[in-house]
């Protein structure tokens, strides 16, 4: 028993590295309490990703938890539907995605979950040009992607530099309508909501459960003082 926990304990990074492509991830800028950036994180889902992908978990209305109101998500967000409560789903027929894509596109609420936000982080500015692929685009986390890069207006076109050693090098060959540093931003926006979706309530626990670590701070020097009044006199 011991011999197989070890091995598969030396096996769990080896398949996290197997399943990022070989390519080193790097930190998201996740702050689930940065309202602003998951805002603009909802507005980028809405725009370019709930056209295929859908979010069945995510209702419309949560959105209000991030500081909009039904006006502003109904004018701004809602595509789809009509009613506010309604599921974030998508309109791509299941049939035409299958046709396009080889698979229809999976549902992302729960995708930073299953991936990691470093993992999409990186993933999402992972792609480059490549003509033997059937959309014209690859991914060094994700190789033989068979997502187009839906961001590339923003990003531009960029290639794998060969290396000599190691994993090629990527280069921006076709500036966009973003500078590197602007589009990593964006891109940021779009991986913090996408934590955010995953788990609505996350940033609320974790409040709560600074607040309980600190009652029971408080009430433990409590607790040894009382001690410490009560025992003075026994010997």
């Amino acid at each position: 028993m011991k011999k197989l926990i070890a091995i598969l304990l030396l096996a769990v990074p080896a398949l996290a590295f197997a399943s990022s492509g070989g390519a080193r991830l790097d930190s998201a800028p996740v702050n689930l309490h940065d309202k602003l950036s998951l805002q603009r994180g909802a507005q980028i889902f809405v725009n370019h990703c709930l056209n295929c992908h859908g979010a069945s978990a995510m209702r419309y209305s949560k959105l209000t938890e991030i500081g909009l109101n039904e006006g502003q998500i109904r004018e701004n967000l809602m595509f789809a539907t009509d009613k506010v409560g309604d599921p974030m789903t998508s309109t791509l027929d299941p049939k035409e995605g299958k046709a396009w894509f080889g698979v229809m596109p999976p549902d992302l609420s729960l995708v930073a979950r299953a991936r990691g936000a470093d993992w999409l982080y990186t993933y999402l500015r992972g792609f480059y040009r490549d003509p033997a692929a059937k959309t014209g685009w690859n991914n060094t986390v994700f190789p033989n992607v068979g997502m187009p890069h839906v961001l590339w207006e923003y990003q531009g076109g960029q290639v794998l530099q060969a290396a000599e050693h190691g994993a090629g090098k990527l280069v921006l060959a076709e500036p966009g309508k973003l500078p590197p540093a602007e589009y990593d931003k964006y891109v940021g926006d779009l991986v913090n909501y996408l934590v955010y979706m995953g788990e609505p309530a996350r940033a609320k626990r974790v409040q709560i459960g600074i607040v309980v670590m600190f009652f029971l701070a408080v009430f433990f020097v409590i607790t040894v003082l009382l001690k410490k009044e009560y025992w003075k006199d026994v010997r």
